[in-house]
């Protein structure tokens, strides 16, 4: 695997209980393979689309949606996302702080979603994975470009705010690339609400 980053901007460290890399089990693989990032199930992301899935040694929940012939995919994925929140008991918030987290999670699944769409032949699936401190979503798709904010960002102008949105929501981010298998997958984590 490859990532568009060598390492995290900020070194978080492993976090205990959310599945770091360094507390990875036999039973999960790291998706981002660039640092400290989440651990997901090797099933729990490829499971049944909307299931649950726990990753027992990390306290970790996971669901995948796969957009094989679905239309208006990016309500679609927002959604699936809320569902999700509302399952792991982000929804309904119970405080500012918490509505915003929640927010951010579904305005970054919206942003990922729809670049896959604009730059990318569409997304292939989200997949939303959550422990105790982090929540990651996941958006692949089949296209070969590399997703970056636009510099010089500037505010007024329409379009390309996408990526700058993402990075300045997100703990961090990146794009993965498997040799031999085409497209990439476009992953951010997001901190859980207190």
């Amino acid at each position: 695997m490859s990532t568009t980053r060598p390492g995290s901007p900020g070194d978080r460290g492993p976090e205990s209980g959310d599945g770091g890399a360094s507390g990875a089990s036999g039973d999960a693989v790291t998706v981002s393979g660039d640092g400290p990032h989440m651990a997901v199930p090797r099933d729990g992301l490829s499971g049944r689309a909307g299931a649950d899935v726990t990753a027992p040694s990390a306290g970790l929940r996971a669901r995948r949606l796969n957009f094989d012939g679905q239309s208006a995919v990016v309500p679609l994925a927002r959604d699936f996302a809320r569902q999700a929140l509302r399952a792991w008991g982000w929804l309904p918030a119970a405080s500012a702080d918490q509505r915003a987290a929640a927010e951010d999670v579904l305005l970054v699944v919206s942003e990922l979603v729809t670049n896959a769409c604009l730059h990318a032949e569409g997304p292939d699936e989200l997949r939303i994975a959550c422990g105790n401190k982090v929540l990651r979503v996941e958006v692949s798709d089949r296209g070969t470009g590399q997703p970056a904010p636009r510099t010089p960002h500037r505010a007024g102008r329409p379009g390309g705010h996408g990526m700058f949105i993402v990075q300045r929501l997100c703990l961090d981010w990146g794009v993965v690339r498997t040799p031999g298998v085409a497209g990439k997958t476009v992953w951010a984590e997001l901190g859980a609400p207190a």
